[in-house]
């Protein structure tokens, strides 16, 4: 009698199987995540993960996209909702001190690691172009207050920009390396503390 092969199970989850596939490319990397790896965590052959994803790579852009959505979102929602750069920066910070840190979740941020050391360029340039369309999105609201009187004149938006998507790469490797959400959350105040008329916005 022939010997059962793993396949798709019937009562397949894509999404559940998403959401493992976000936390393995999350903890280890694109890199040193194998489709062996994947097909472990997921519980199917590579033939249905073929079937139901792709090729590793457009699984792992359906991931970001996943991961972006249910747990990057924090970023976009601040710039939405708070009426300026300046409290929309300081809320980013203060929440990614919380979000990098979550106990049931790998820490840091996807975007900002899974793509260390990655040999695909594809890879590499889908998460470079999603930093930096992040800071695009950093820079036109600060300088929307520049434009609205609320920041001096004379401030950089760019480099204000570079300068929050810096505090946030930084903040995502110290979660990754073991720090608190405690120990961020002073980090994120210490960087607001230079910001541009910070003492007098608030």
């Amino acid at each position: 009698m022939a010997t059962p092969t793993r396949g798709r199970p019937r009562s397949f989850d894509r999404e559940a199987a998403l959401d493992k596939a976000v936390r393995l490319f999350w903890s280890r990397g694109y890199e040193a995540t194998s489709i062996g790896d994947l097909t472990t965590a997921l519980g199917i052959g590579a033939p249905s993960l073929y079937a139901a994803f792709g090729d590793k790579a457009k699984l792992f852009t359906e991931v970001v996209q996943v991961f972006a959505t249910r747990y990057g979102g924090f970023m976009p929602r601040a710039l939405e909702q708070e009426p300026t750069a300046t409290a929309a920066v300081r809320r980013m910070l203060r929440e990614a001190a919380v979000e990098y840190t979550r106990p049931e979740c790998p820490h840091g941020c996807l975007v900002m690691s899974a793509g260390m050391n990655t040999t695909s360029d594809e890879v590499a340039e889908m998460l470079r172009g999603l930093r930096n369309r992040n800071i695009e999105a950093f820079t036109e609201h600060i300088q929307a207050d520049i434009d609205a009187g609320l920041l001096p004149a004379d401030a950089n938006a760019r480099v204000l920009a570079r300068y929050v998507g810096t505090v946030l790469q930084g903040m995502s490797q110290a979660a990754r390396d073991g720090a608190t959400a405690a120990e961020l959350t002073t980090v994120a105040d210490m960087a607001m503390a230079s910001w541009p008329s910070w003492s007098a916005t608030h």
